[in-house]
């Protein structure tokens, strides 16, 4: 169509062009409420990608690479804009590495705060498993993958959030550091273990947030935010019987696999006596009001008095709360034996004991002897149990973590707590530095060291924004220390 002939109709069209245009750019700015959804979904989406990149790379200790790992995240941060500077990739044995990285703050005089999680994860057998353990699998509002849960997670949040925070601009009152370390899993080459030793400066802090902590879920209900501040010393002590043996055909009474039998099920029958350490005596006093039932009564009964039997003996029905209470020793492993048609000349089975922190370890060796009641059965430590003292709770820190809890979860409680497994947070509080177990994720049984590991997307979300505001509340000016 010729429009020349049509000079005002065009002038209009052109107006309206014009007009509609505009209109629709207003419509597609963002709304101030708009951008924040934009800005989260940005970063949900980065920290999505580097969880299933991490998730990918097979770093067990048989056949992965934690250095693999860390050269591929120490790829993401130069990406962001991070100098090389402050990106340090230390491999300190064949595939074992460690990545370490920086956001410099206003004031190098204080101490960083560090945030730490480890690159390796337990071995998972694809036999084993119905779905593929090292791809990163996304069904049913859950992610599936090894390592989903201990620690790729942690690892995952904590390089989004110092990415987002310098690509805001954000200036911290004091350095922001970001660890991911080899072999917490058991490997021969802790990282943390080894940086302490050689490169102590790259994990100075003034305090670590590290895995250990969370929330605990019951039928799909937020109970608590449970802050790790303690965890268990492990020891494995060997329980041995020898005999000269002989002939099966010629039994005799002194056998060494019916000794040990008999040592085992002594230890197994035995309970170790119940001992609240500050730790866990607030951790059931905090619990006793969100328990219901007869548990909650006996949380509360146990913290008015400690020795009450039958407090003791309700919550000892119940495996995690039993852990709470004393040092527990389990047999784990047993070898015995040499041929099928000779009696046994030595019989061996190994305990593994989790103490609690202001134990003595020679103490419990000294007990398990006095149960096992036979000088037949020797009992000897097959490992040397490292300390772990408690890390205090500091009044305005747990301040700053209750008050973001309360934002994000209103009601919830926060509950320190004591770990009955153990972390790399043993190593820094021996070296002086206080540690955190805080995560803001509040997951249900995620099958850590299991089949088919998982977490849910929902959570993962919900721990990246309780991270991202706890890590920047705490280096604001009102520093936290």
């Amino acid at each position: 169509m010729q429009t020349k002939h049509f000079p005002g109709r065009v002038r209009r069209r052109c107006r309206c062009g014009i007009l509609a245009s505009i209109l629709t750019s207003i419509a597609l700015m963002p709304a101030a409420g708009d951008a924040q959804i934009l800005a989260k979904s940005r970063w949900d989406s980065l920290a999505h990608g580097i969880f299933k990149e991490l998730v990918e790379i097979n770093t067990t200790e048989s056949t992965g690479s934690t250095a693999q790992a860390a050269r591929a995240m120490a790829a993401r941060l130069k990406t962001a804009g991070f100098p090389d500077s402050d990106v340090v990739v230390v491999e300190h044995a064949p595939r074992k590495g460690n990545l370490i990285a920086r956001l410099h703050g206003r004031d190098r005089s204080k101490k960083p705060i560090l945030l730490l999680s480890h690159l390796d994860v337990v071995e998972a057998k694809p036999e084993d498993w119905t779905l593929p353990p090292f791809t990163f699998i996304e069904k049913d509002s859950t992610f599936y993958g090894r390592g989903v849960a201990d620690d790729k997670d942690d690892g995952a949040v904590h390089l989004t959030i110092l990415m987002r925070l310098k690509a805001e601009g954000y200036v911290p009152e004091r350095d922001i550091v970001v660890a991911m370390t080899a072999d917490e899993e058991g490997g021969p080459a802790n990282g943390v273990e080894w940086l302490l030793r050689n490169r102590p400066e790259l994990l100075r802090a003034e305090y670590a947030f590290n895995e250990g902590g969370g929330g605990r879920v019951r039928d799909g209900k937020y109970l608590s935010h449970d802050v790790q501040a303690s965890e268990k010393k492990f020891q494995t002590y060997i329980l041995e019987a020898t005999n000269p043996g002989g002939h099966s055909s010629v039994p005799v009474k002194d056998n060494a696999i019916t000794q040990l039998a008999t040592a085992l099920v002594r230890v197994g029958a035995f309970d170790f006596p119940v001992h609240l350490t500050d730790i866990t005596r607030a951790y059931f006093e905090r619990s006793a009001s969100i328990t219901p039932g007869a548990m909650g009564q006996a949380m509360a009964a146990l913290v008015r008095n400690p020795s009450d039997p039958a407090a003791a003996a309700t919550l000892s029905t119940d495996p995690r709360y039993n852990s709470q209470l004393r040092t527990t020793c389990v047999a784990t492993m047993l070898e015995g034996g040499h041929a099928r048609n000779a009696l046994p000349q030595r019989a061996r089975g190994y305990v593994n004991c989790r103490i609690l922190p202001d134990e003595s370890p020679d103490d419990i060796g000294k007990t398990l002897a006095r149960v096992v009641g036979d000088a037949k059965v020797m009992v000897s430590p097959e490992n040397t149990a490292t300390n772990s003292p408690p890390s205090p709770l500091t009044p305005e820190l747990f301040n700053e973590i209750e008050r973001i809890t309360k934002e994000m979860w209103p009601g919830t409680p926060v509950i320190p707590t004591m770990s009955t497994g153990a972390t790399d947070g043993l190593y820094l509080r021996n070296a002086g530095t206080p540690v955190y177990g805080v995560s803001g994720f509040f997951y249900p049984d995620t099958f850590a060291h299991g089949m088919n590991e998982r977490i849910p997307q929902k959570a993962f979300y919900e721990g990246l924004e309780f991270m991202y505001r706890l890590v920047k509340g705490v280096t604001t000016k009102k520093t936290i220390s």
